[in-house]
Protein backbone atom coordinates (compact mmCIF):
# COMPACT_ATOMS: atom_id res chain seq x y z
CA UNK A 1 0.00 0.00 0.00
CA UNK A 2 2.47 2.63 -1.03
CA UNK A 3 0.01 5.13 -1.45
CA UNK A 4 -2.09 4.50 1.64
CA UNK A 5 -3.87 7.72 3.14
CA UNK A 6 -2.88 9.48 -0.31
CA UNK A 7 -5.34 11.76 -2.89
CA UNK A 8 -4.91 11.78 -5.59
CA UNK A 9 -6.36 13.96 -9.11
CA UNK A 10 -5.75 11.69 -12.57
CA UNK A 11 -7.04 14.35 -15.01
CA UNK A 12 -8.32 12.04 -18.57
CA UNK A 13 -8.97 8.89 -16.44
CA UNK A 14 -11.94 7.50 -18.12
CA UNK A 15 -10.03 5.43 -20.29
CA UNK A 16 -6.45 4.52 -21.33
CA UNK A 17 -3.38 5.39 -19.71
CA UNK A 18 -4.99 7.51 -17.33
CA UNK A 19 -7.62 5.07 -16.12
CA UNK A 20 -5.29 2.16 -15.36
CA UNK A 21 -3.06 4.63 -13.21
CA UNK A 22 -6.41 5.12 -11.62
CA UNK A 23 -7.04 1.71 -10.42
CA UNK A 24 -3.38 1.49 -9.50
CA UNK A 25 -3.37 4.07 -7.31
CA UNK A 26 -6.22 2.82 -5.78
CA UNK A 27 -4.67 -0.79 -5.71
CA UNK A 28 -1.37 1.34 -3.62
CA UNK A 29 -4.62 2.86 -1.03
CA UNK A 30 -5.17 5.91 -2.88
CA UNK A 31 -8.45 7.63 -2.85
CA UNK A 32 -8.90 8.56 -6.30
CA UNK A 33 -10.54 11.42 -8.28
CA UNK A 34 -11.32 9.78 -11.92
CA UNK A 35 -11.07 13.17 -14.05
CA UNK A 36 -13.28 12.96 -17.12
CA UNK A 37 -14.43 15.57 -19.87
CA UNK A 38 -16.89 13.88 -22.21
CA UNK A 39 -17.41 9.87 -21.46
CA UNK A 40 -19.40 9.88 -18.11
CA UNK A 41 -19.79 6.02 -18.64
CA UNK A 42 -16.14 5.50 -18.96
CA UNK A 43 -15.50 7.08 -15.75
CA UNK A 44 -18.43 5.46 -14.16
CA UNK A 45 -16.78 2.31 -14.78
CA UNK A 46 -13.43 2.83 -13.71
CA UNK A 47 -15.02 4.00 -10.27
CA UNK A 48 -17.03 1.35 -9.94
CA UNK A 49 -13.85 -1.41 -11.04
CA UNK A 50 -12.31 0.59 -7.81
CA UNK A 51 -15.12 0.51 -5.63
CA UNK A 52 -15.72 -3.09 -6.11
CA UNK A 53 -12.13 -3.82 -4.83
CA UNK A 54 -12.21 -2.01 -1.64
CA UNK A 55 -10.70 1.09 -2.68
CA UNK A 56 -12.06 4.83 -2.59
CA UNK A 57 -12.60 6.99 -6.25
CA UNK A 58 -15.17 9.62 -6.93
CA UNK A 59 -15.67 10.66 -10.97
CA UNK A 60 -15.97 14.64 -11.41
CA UNK A 61 -16.17 15.98 -15.08
CA UNK A 62 -14.38 19.12 -16.01
CA UNK A 63 -12.65 19.94 -19.67
CA UNK A 64 -9.15 20.97 -18.36
CA UNK A 65 -8.34 23.50 -21.25
CA UNK A 66 -11.11 25.13 -19.15
CA UNK A 67 -10.30 27.04 -16.41
CA UNK A 68 -13.85 27.31 -14.61
CA UNK A 69 -13.60 23.71 -15.01
CA UNK A 70 -10.22 23.10 -13.00
CA UNK A 71 -11.70 25.02 -10.59
CA UNK A 72 -15.08 23.00 -10.08
CA UNK A 73 -12.70 19.81 -10.61
CA UNK A 74 -10.20 20.70 -7.57
CA UNK A 75 -13.76 22.07 -5.20
CA UNK A 76 -15.42 18.62 -5.75
CA UNK A 77 -11.97 17.20 -4.46
CA UNK A 78 -11.79 19.49 -1.71
CA UNK A 79 -15.28 18.78 -0.69
CA UNK A 80 -14.87 15.15 -0.98
CA UNK A 81 -11.20 14.50 0.28
CA UNK A 82 -9.91 17.70 1.58
CA UNK A 83 -6.30 17.98 0.65
CA UNK A 84 -4.21 16.46 -3.03
CA UNK A 85 -1.12 14.63 -2.32
CA UNK A 86 -0.46 13.67 -6.07
CA UNK A 87 -1.71 14.71 -9.72
CA UNK A 88 -1.11 13.34 -13.22
CA UNK A 89 -1.42 15.51 -15.76
CA UNK A 90 -2.83 12.68 -18.27
CA UNK A 91 -5.36 14.25 -20.55
CA UNK A 92 -4.24 15.16 -23.69
CA UNK A 93 -5.28 15.13 -27.40
CA UNK A 94 -3.45 14.19 -30.30
CA UNK A 95 -4.03 15.12 -33.91
CA UNK A 96 -1.31 14.52 -36.65
CA UNK A 97 -0.93 16.55 -39.73
CA UNK A 98 1.66 17.77 -42.35
CA UNK A 99 3.04 21.03 -42.36
CA UNK A 100 1.16 22.21 -45.02
CA UNK A 101 -1.84 21.36 -43.21
CA UNK A 102 -1.45 23.15 -39.98
CA UNK A 103 -3.87 25.64 -39.13
CA UNK A 104 -4.77 27.93 -35.86
CA UNK A 105 -7.12 25.65 -35.17
CA UNK A 106 -5.24 22.21 -34.91
CA UNK A 107 -2.36 24.37 -32.88
CA UNK A 108 -4.60 25.92 -30.64
CA UNK A 109 -6.70 23.21 -30.07
CA UNK A 110 -3.87 20.88 -28.90
CA UNK A 111 -1.68 23.78 -27.06
CA UNK A 112 -4.70 24.88 -24.94
CA UNK A 113 -4.95 21.36 -23.36
CA UNK A 114 -2.01 19.84 -23.42
CA UNK A 115 -0.26 22.61 -22.55
CA UNK A 116 -2.58 25.53 -20.90
CA UNK A 117 -4.26 22.57 -19.43
CA UNK A 118 -1.77 21.12 -17.31
CA UNK A 119 -0.35 24.64 -16.20
CA UNK A 120 -3.62 25.69 -15.25
CA UNK A 121 -4.39 22.77 -13.41
CA UNK A 122 -1.08 22.37 -12.03
CA UNK A 123 -1.98 26.09 -10.35
CA UNK A 124 -5.19 24.93 -8.74
CA UNK A 125 -3.70 21.65 -7.56
CA UNK A 126 -0.73 23.24 -5.22
CA UNK A 127 -2.96 25.16 -3.46
CA UNK A 128 -4.16 21.96 -2.08
CA UNK A 129 -1.43 20.42 -1.50
CA UNK A 130 0.09 20.83 2.20
CA UNK A 131 3.58 21.39 3.83
CA UNK A 132 4.45 17.79 3.74
CA UNK A 133 4.65 18.23 0.03
CA UNK A 134 3.33 15.90 -2.47
CA UNK A 135 4.01 14.39 -6.22
CA UNK A 136 3.03 15.83 -9.26
CA UNK A 137 3.45 13.73 -12.66
CA UNK A 138 2.72 14.46 -16.30
CA UNK A 139 2.22 12.26 -18.91
CA UNK A 140 4.43 13.40 -22.15
CA UNK A 141 5.30 11.62 -24.87
CA UNK A 142 8.22 9.61 -26.68
CA UNK A 143 7.70 11.74 -29.65
CA UNK A 144 9.78 15.31 -27.97
CA UNK A 145 12.85 12.53 -28.56
CA UNK A 146 11.67 10.53 -31.72
CA UNK A 147 10.92 13.23 -33.83
CA UNK A 148 7.70 11.89 -35.35
CA UNK A 149 7.14 13.29 -39.15
CA UNK A 150 3.46 15.13 -39.59
CA UNK A 151 3.43 15.59 -35.90
CA UNK A 152 4.77 19.30 -35.29
CA UNK A 153 1.98 20.79 -33.25
CA UNK A 154 1.73 17.42 -31.00
CA UNK A 155 5.61 17.09 -30.60
CA UNK A 156 6.02 20.48 -29.93
CA UNK A 157 3.12 20.10 -27.22
CA UNK A 158 5.30 17.44 -25.97
CA UNK A 159 8.43 18.83 -25.34
CA UNK A 160 6.84 22.05 -23.61
CA UNK A 161 5.77 19.91 -21.46
CA UNK A 162 8.91 18.27 -20.78
CA UNK A 163 10.31 21.91 -20.06
CA UNK A 164 7.60 22.87 -17.88
CA UNK A 165 8.24 19.55 -15.81
CA UNK A 166 11.81 20.73 -15.21
CA UNK A 167 11.00 24.32 -14.78
CA UNK A 168 8.19 23.51 -12.39
CA UNK A 169 10.08 21.00 -10.61
CA UNK A 170 12.84 23.75 -9.34
CA UNK A 171 9.68 26.00 -8.52
CA UNK A 172 8.13 23.90 -6.46
CA UNK A 173 11.21 22.33 -4.92
CA UNK A 174 11.21 24.49 -1.62
CA UNK A 175 7.47 23.40 -1.11
CA UNK A 176 8.53 19.79 -1.47
CA UNK A 177 6.46 18.92 -4.32
CA UNK A 178 8.23 16.96 -6.81
CA UNK A 179 7.24 17.50 -10.54
CA UNK A 180 8.19 14.39 -13.20
CA UNK A 181 7.36 13.08 -16.91
CA UNK A 182 6.43 10.00 -18.22
CA UNK A 183 7.08 9.76 -21.82
CA UNK A 184 5.29 6.91 -23.31
CA UNK A 185 5.83 5.53 -27.28
CA UNK A 186 2.77 4.25 -28.58
CA UNK A 187 0.69 2.71 -25.96
CA UNK A 188 -2.46 0.53 -27.09
CA UNK A 189 -5.12 2.24 -26.12
CA UNK A 190 -8.99 3.43 -27.37
CA UNK A 191 -7.80 6.09 -28.94
CA UNK A 192 -4.86 4.22 -30.60
CA UNK A 193 -7.43 2.09 -31.74
CA UNK A 194 -10.41 4.68 -32.79
CA UNK A 195 -7.62 6.80 -34.99
CA UNK A 196 -6.84 3.29 -36.73
CA UNK A 197 -3.75 3.04 -35.56
CA UNK A 198 -3.64 0.19 -34.24
CA UNK A 199 -3.32 -1.85 -37.58
CA UNK A 200 -1.61 0.27 -39.53
CA UNK A 201 1.58 0.35 -41.51
CA UNK A 202 3.12 2.84 -38.91
CA UNK A 203 2.24 0.48 -35.80
CA UNK A 204 4.18 -2.53 -37.66
CA UNK A 205 7.09 -0.21 -38.67
CA UNK A 206 7.53 1.19 -34.86
CA UNK A 207 7.40 -2.34 -33.70
CA UNK A 208 10.05 -3.31 -36.37
CA UNK A 209 12.26 -0.72 -34.81
CA UNK A 210 11.47 -1.12 -31.28
CA UNK A 211 14.20 -3.64 -29.37
CA UNK A 212 11.83 -5.47 -26.93
CA UNK A 213 9.36 -6.08 -30.50
CA UNK A 214 5.95 -4.88 -29.26
CA UNK A 215 3.67 -1.56 -28.80
CA UNK A 216 3.07 -0.58 -25.48
CA UNK A 217 -0.22 -1.73 -23.03
CA UNK A 218 -1.28 0.51 -20.14
CA UNK A 219 -0.11 -1.82 -17.32
CA UNK A 220 3.13 -0.77 -18.78
CA UNK A 221 3.13 2.78 -17.91
CA UNK A 222 1.05 2.47 -14.64
CA UNK A 223 3.35 1.30 -12.44
CA UNK A 224 5.99 3.85 -13.27
CA UNK A 225 3.28 6.74 -12.08
CA UNK A 226 2.92 4.48 -8.66
CA UNK A 227 7.05 4.53 -8.52
CA UNK A 228 6.87 8.59 -8.86
CA UNK A 229 3.88 9.34 -6.82
CA UNK A 230 5.47 6.83 -3.80
CA UNK A 231 7.96 7.77 -1.36
CA UNK A 232 10.33 5.10 -3.58
CA UNK A 233 11.40 8.07 -5.63
CA UNK A 234 11.51 10.76 -3.00
CA UNK A 235 14.98 12.37 -4.24
CA UNK A 236 13.50 12.40 -7.85
CA UNK A 237 12.28 15.39 -9.09
CA UNK A 238 12.92 17.28 -12.80
CA UNK A 239 13.03 14.42 -14.83
CA UNK A 240 11.07 12.88 -17.83
CA UNK A 241 11.16 8.69 -17.96
CA UNK A 242 11.62 7.29 -21.56
CA UNK A 243 8.93 4.22 -21.84
CA UNK A 244 9.42 3.14 -25.44
CA UNK A 245 10.31 -0.46 -25.21
CA UNK A 246 13.94 0.78 -26.14
CA UNK A 247 12.99 2.69 -29.16
CA UNK A 248 14.83 6.20 -29.43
Amino acid sequence: MKLKNKVAVVTGASKGIGADIAKHFAAEGASVVVNYASSKVGADKVVDEITLKGGKAIAVQGDVSKKADIERLFSETQKAYGKVDILVNNAGIYEFAPLEEVTEEHYHKQFNLNVLGLILTTQEAVKLIGPEGGSIINISSGVTTLAVPNSVVYSATKGAVDTATRVLAKELGARKIRVNAINPGMVETEGVHSAGISESELRRDLEKQTPLGRIGQTQDIAPAAVFLASSDSSWITGESFLITGGLR
